[in-house]
Protein backbone atom coordinates (compact mmCIF):
# COMPACT_ATOMS: atom_id res chain seq x y z
CA UNK A 1 0.00 0.00 0.00
CA UNK A 2 3.21 2.76 1.19
CA UNK A 3 5.17 1.64 -1.93
CA UNK A 4 1.85 2.07 -4.19
CA UNK A 5 1.90 5.81 -2.80
CA UNK A 6 5.08 6.51 -3.57
CA UNK A 7 4.61 5.80 -6.73
CA UNK A 8 1.39 7.94 -7.45
CA UNK A 9 3.55 10.89 -5.90
CA UNK A 10 6.22 10.28 -7.32
CA UNK A 11 4.22 10.27 -10.54
CA UNK A 12 2.65 13.89 -9.44
CA UNK A 13 6.02 15.05 -8.99
CA UNK A 14 7.03 13.50 -12.30
CA UNK A 15 4.48 15.36 -14.46
CA UNK A 16 4.77 18.70 -12.34
CA UNK A 17 8.20 18.60 -13.27
CA UNK A 18 7.99 17.74 -17.65
CA UNK A 19 5.01 20.85 -17.29
CA UNK A 20 7.29 23.30 -15.56
CA UNK A 21 10.10 22.29 -18.03
CA UNK A 22 7.31 22.96 -21.32
CA UNK A 23 6.25 26.45 -19.91
CA UNK A 24 10.08 27.22 -19.16
CA UNK A 25 11.03 26.32 -22.80
CA UNK A 26 8.50 28.01 -24.32
CA UNK A 27 8.71 31.18 -22.28
CA UNK A 28 12.55 30.91 -23.60
CA UNK A 29 10.84 30.45 -27.16
CA UNK A 30 9.17 33.13 -27.24
CA UNK A 31 11.86 35.49 -25.45
CA UNK A 32 13.60 34.98 -28.22
CA UNK A 33 11.03 35.31 -30.93
CA UNK A 34 10.30 38.52 -29.76
CA UNK A 35 14.09 39.63 -29.57
CA UNK A 36 14.97 38.32 -32.69
CA UNK A 37 11.65 41.09 -34.28
CA UNK A 38 12.97 43.61 -31.90
CA UNK A 39 16.40 43.19 -33.31
CA UNK A 40 14.99 43.13 -37.15
CA UNK A 41 12.68 46.27 -36.41
CA UNK A 42 15.87 48.04 -35.31
CA UNK A 43 17.82 47.28 -38.00
CA UNK A 44 15.12 48.50 -40.55
CA UNK A 45 15.14 51.59 -42.39
CA UNK A 46 11.65 52.46 -42.61
CA UNK A 47 10.95 54.92 -39.82
CA UNK A 48 6.90 54.85 -39.95
CA UNK A 49 7.78 51.30 -39.14
CA UNK A 50 9.91 51.61 -36.14
CA UNK A 51 7.64 54.29 -34.57
CA UNK A 52 4.58 52.18 -34.63
CA UNK A 53 6.26 49.19 -33.20
CA UNK A 54 8.01 51.72 -30.41
CA UNK A 55 3.96 52.59 -29.60
CA UNK A 56 3.61 49.18 -29.49
CA UNK A 57 6.21 48.37 -27.01
CA UNK A 58 5.17 51.37 -24.82
CA UNK A 59 1.30 50.36 -24.74
CA UNK A 60 2.80 46.96 -23.69
CA UNK A 61 4.95 48.44 -21.10
CA UNK A 62 8.05 47.39 -22.37
CA UNK A 63 9.55 50.70 -22.01
CA UNK A 64 13.60 50.01 -22.45
CA UNK A 65 12.73 48.87 -25.70
CA UNK A 66 10.58 51.51 -26.68
CA UNK A 67 13.11 54.16 -25.53
CA UNK A 68 15.84 52.55 -27.87
CA UNK A 69 13.72 53.14 -30.81
CA UNK A 70 12.21 56.53 -29.45
CA UNK A 71 15.48 58.16 -28.84
CA UNK A 72 16.57 57.55 -33.03
CA UNK A 73 12.85 58.39 -33.91
CA UNK A 74 13.06 62.24 -32.20
CA UNK A 75 16.36 62.34 -34.34
CA UNK A 76 15.22 60.75 -37.88
CA UNK A 77 11.68 61.88 -37.92
CA UNK A 78 12.39 65.26 -36.84
CA UNK A 79 10.18 68.19 -38.90
CA UNK A 80 7.67 65.24 -38.92
CA UNK A 81 4.19 65.01 -36.87
CA UNK A 82 5.25 61.87 -35.55
CA UNK A 83 8.48 63.71 -33.80
CA UNK A 84 6.47 65.43 -31.44
CA UNK A 85 4.66 62.42 -30.11
CA UNK A 86 7.94 60.67 -30.11
CA UNK A 87 9.60 62.68 -28.37
CA UNK A 88 6.62 63.02 -25.54
CA UNK A 89 6.67 59.52 -25.63
CA UNK A 90 10.03 59.10 -25.05
CA UNK A 91 9.79 61.37 -21.93
CA UNK A 92 6.88 59.12 -20.61
CA UNK A 93 8.93 55.94 -21.08
CA UNK A 94 11.69 57.29 -19.50
CA UNK A 95 9.38 58.21 -16.58
CA UNK A 96 7.36 54.95 -16.18
CA UNK A 97 10.53 53.20 -16.64
CA UNK A 98 11.77 55.46 -13.04
CA UNK A 99 14.36 57.29 -14.83
CA UNK A 100 12.84 60.26 -13.28
CA UNK A 101 15.59 62.81 -13.87
CA UNK A 102 16.33 61.79 -17.39
CA UNK A 103 12.76 62.40 -17.61
CA UNK A 104 12.87 65.50 -16.78
CA UNK A 105 15.01 66.74 -19.35
CA UNK A 106 13.01 65.03 -21.69
CA UNK A 107 9.68 66.87 -21.10
CA UNK A 108 11.90 69.95 -20.80
CA UNK A 109 12.49 69.63 -24.38
CA UNK A 110 9.25 68.81 -25.63
CA UNK A 111 8.40 72.06 -24.05
CA UNK A 112 10.79 74.23 -25.06
CA UNK A 113 10.89 72.35 -28.76
CA UNK A 114 6.68 72.25 -28.91
CA UNK A 115 5.78 75.19 -26.55
CA UNK A 116 2.24 74.95 -28.68
CA UNK A 117 2.35 71.18 -28.59
CA UNK A 118 -0.45 69.44 -28.02
CA UNK A 119 1.14 67.59 -25.36
CA UNK A 120 2.78 70.91 -23.68
CA UNK A 121 0.46 71.37 -21.03
CA UNK A 122 1.06 67.29 -19.46
CA UNK A 123 4.72 67.18 -19.95
CA UNK A 124 4.86 71.45 -18.19
CA UNK A 125 3.29 68.96 -15.48
CA UNK A 126 5.78 65.98 -15.84
CA UNK A 127 8.63 68.04 -15.53
CA UNK A 128 7.58 68.99 -11.97
CA UNK A 129 6.15 65.45 -11.14
CA UNK A 130 9.32 63.72 -12.51
CA UNK A 131 11.73 66.06 -10.32
CA UNK A 132 9.75 65.69 -7.30
CA UNK A 133 10.29 61.68 -8.22
CA UNK A 134 14.06 62.59 -7.86
CA UNK A 135 13.90 64.13 -4.87
CA UNK A 136 15.78 62.84 -1.83
CA UNK A 137 14.69 62.47 2.31
CA UNK A 138 14.51 65.74 4.04
CA UNK A 139 18.35 65.28 5.68
CA UNK A 140 19.79 65.74 2.68
CA UNK A 141 20.27 68.17 -0.07
CA UNK A 142 17.36 69.62 -1.44
CA UNK A 143 17.97 71.68 -4.27
CA UNK A 144 16.25 69.26 -6.05
CA UNK A 145 13.04 69.49 -3.94
CA UNK A 146 13.57 73.73 -5.35
CA UNK A 147 13.48 72.89 -8.50
CA UNK A 148 10.72 70.73 -8.52
CA UNK A 149 8.64 73.84 -6.62
CA UNK A 150 9.70 76.33 -9.40
CA UNK A 151 8.43 73.74 -11.83
CA UNK A 152 4.56 73.63 -10.21
CA UNK A 153 4.63 77.14 -9.74
CA UNK A 154 5.69 77.54 -13.50
CA UNK A 155 2.79 74.84 -14.37
CA UNK A 156 -0.01 76.53 -12.48
CA UNK A 157 1.23 80.15 -13.42
CA UNK A 158 0.87 79.05 -17.28
CA UNK A 159 -2.36 76.70 -16.56
CA UNK A 160 -4.05 77.73 -14.39
CA UNK A 161 -7.62 75.99 -15.25
CA UNK A 162 -5.87 73.12 -15.77
CA UNK A 163 -7.59 69.40 -14.53
CA UNK A 164 -4.46 68.87 -13.20
CA UNK A 165 -4.47 71.84 -10.75
CA UNK A 166 -5.38 69.93 -7.88
CA UNK A 167 -1.91 67.47 -8.05
CA UNK A 168 0.30 70.21 -8.66
CA UNK A 169 -1.10 71.97 -5.75
CA UNK A 170 -1.11 68.55 -3.46
CA UNK A 171 2.83 67.80 -4.78
CA UNK A 172 3.46 71.88 -3.76
CA UNK A 173 1.98 71.42 -0.69
CA UNK A 174 4.14 67.67 -0.11
CA UNK A 175 7.27 69.52 -1.49
CA UNK A 176 7.23 72.52 1.23
CA UNK A 177 6.35 70.08 3.87
CA UNK A 178 10.01 68.28 2.92
CA UNK A 179 11.69 71.83 3.25
CA UNK A 180 10.27 72.48 6.88
CA UNK A 181 11.56 69.21 7.61
CA UNK A 182 14.70 69.44 6.49
CA UNK A 183 14.50 73.11 8.80
CA UNK A 184 13.08 71.39 11.60
CA UNK A 185 16.33 69.02 11.70
CA UNK A 186 19.02 71.53 10.84
CA UNK A 187 17.12 73.24 14.25
CA UNK A 188 17.08 70.56 16.40
CA UNK A 189 20.59 69.62 15.82
CA UNK A 190 21.63 72.99 16.82
CA UNK A 191 19.59 72.39 20.02
CA UNK A 192 21.45 68.58 20.48
CA UNK A 193 24.38 70.13 19.71
CA UNK A 194 23.66 72.54 22.64
CA UNK A 195 26.83 74.34 24.53
CA UNK A 196 29.06 71.54 22.85
CA UNK A 197 30.90 74.10 20.17
CA UNK A 198 31.66 77.79 21.26
CA UNK A 199 29.31 78.83 24.57
CA UNK A 200 26.94 81.21 25.79
CA UNK A 201 29.13 83.97 26.94
CA UNK A 202 31.52 84.48 23.55
CA UNK A 203 28.57 84.21 21.05
CA UNK A 204 27.92 82.03 18.22
CA UNK A 205 26.02 79.58 20.58
CA UNK A 206 24.04 76.45 18.77
CA UNK A 207 21.02 77.71 21.02
CA UNK A 208 21.19 80.85 19.64
CA UNK A 209 21.72 78.82 15.95
CA UNK A 210 18.45 76.71 17.05
CA UNK A 211 16.43 80.08 18.03
CA UNK A 212 17.13 81.77 14.62
CA UNK A 213 16.78 78.54 12.35
CA UNK A 214 13.17 77.97 13.52
CA UNK A 215 12.35 81.75 13.84
CA UNK A 216 13.15 82.14 10.20
CA UNK A 217 11.12 78.54 9.23
CA UNK A 218 8.19 80.05 11.32
CA UNK A 219 8.28 83.36 8.85
CA UNK A 220 9.30 81.58 5.86
CA UNK A 221 6.36 78.78 6.66
CA UNK A 222 3.99 80.39 8.67
CA UNK A 223 1.15 77.89 8.18
CA UNK A 224 3.42 74.67 8.38
CA UNK A 225 1.88 71.46 10.55
CA UNK A 226 5.23 71.62 12.23
CA UNK A 227 4.50 75.08 13.99
CA UNK A 228 4.68 73.79 17.06
CA UNK A 229 7.58 71.50 17.13
CA UNK A 230 9.76 74.81 16.46
CA UNK A 231 8.04 76.77 19.14
CA UNK A 232 8.79 74.23 21.55
CA UNK A 233 12.12 74.27 20.78
CA UNK A 234 12.40 78.38 20.36
CA UNK A 235 11.23 77.88 24.10
CA UNK A 236 13.70 75.08 25.19
CA UNK A 237 16.73 76.89 23.37
CA UNK A 238 16.04 80.19 24.71
CA UNK A 239 16.18 79.03 28.27
CA UNK A 240 19.22 76.77 28.26
CA UNK A 241 20.81 79.98 26.74
CA UNK A 242 19.73 81.91 29.73
CA UNK A 243 21.11 79.16 31.89
CA UNK A 244 24.54 79.59 30.92
CA UNK A 245 24.86 82.76 30.21
CA UNK A 246 26.92 84.89 32.26
CA UNK A 247 25.69 86.98 35.13
CA UNK A 248 25.22 90.57 33.41
CA UNK A 249 22.83 89.07 30.78
CA UNK A 250 21.04 86.25 33.36
CA UNK A 251 17.90 88.42 33.71
CA UNK A 252 17.77 89.40 30.46
CA UNK A 253 17.23 86.41 29.03
CA UNK A 254 15.46 84.63 31.69
CA UNK A 255 13.11 87.09 30.73
CA UNK A 256 12.77 86.58 28.04
CA UNK A 257 12.71 82.61 28.64
CA UNK A 258 9.39 83.55 30.44
CA UNK A 259 7.89 85.65 27.47
CA UNK A 260 8.66 82.36 25.48
CA UNK A 261 7.23 80.09 27.69
CA UNK A 262 4.09 82.56 28.38
CA UNK A 263 3.89 82.78 24.36
CA UNK A 264 3.81 78.65 23.59
CA UNK A 265 1.31 78.09 26.14
CA UNK A 266 -1.45 80.67 25.20
CA UNK A 267 -1.10 79.17 21.66
CA UNK A 268 -0.90 75.81 22.40
CA UNK A 269 -2.46 75.16 25.62
CA UNK A 270 -3.36 71.28 25.25
CA UNK A 271 0.11 70.93 24.03
CA UNK A 272 1.37 67.38 25.53
CA UNK A 273 4.78 69.79 26.52
CA UNK A 274 2.61 72.16 28.34
CA UNK A 275 4.38 70.74 31.64
CA UNK A 276 7.53 71.65 30.27
CA UNK A 277 6.94 75.26 30.46
CA UNK A 278 5.41 75.58 33.15
CA UNK A 279 8.28 73.76 34.73
CA UNK A 280 10.16 77.08 32.96
CA UNK A 281 8.36 79.34 34.18
CA UNK A 282 8.84 78.35 37.80
CA UNK A 283 12.44 78.20 36.96
CA UNK A 284 12.76 81.49 35.78
CA UNK A 285 10.86 83.44 38.24
CA UNK A 286 13.62 82.62 40.34
CA UNK A 287 16.06 84.48 38.81
CA UNK A 288 13.02 87.29 37.51
CA UNK A 289 11.07 87.47 40.41
CA UNK A 290 13.51 90.33 41.57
Amino acid sequence: MIIKELCVILQFKTQNMKKRILYALSSLLLLSSCAHEFNRVYKADNFHYKYEYAKECYAKGQYTRAITLLQELITLEKGTENAQESLYMLAMAEYSNKDYETAAEYFKKYCSSYPRGIYVERAKYYVGQSLFESTPEPRLDQSMTVQAITSFQEFLDLFPDSKMKPQAQKRLFELQDKLVTKELYSAQLYYDLGSYFGNCTNGGNNYEACIITAQNALKDYPYTSLREEFSLLIMKSKYELAQQSVEEKKLERFQDAEDECYGFINEYPDSKDRATAEKYIKKCKEVTKD
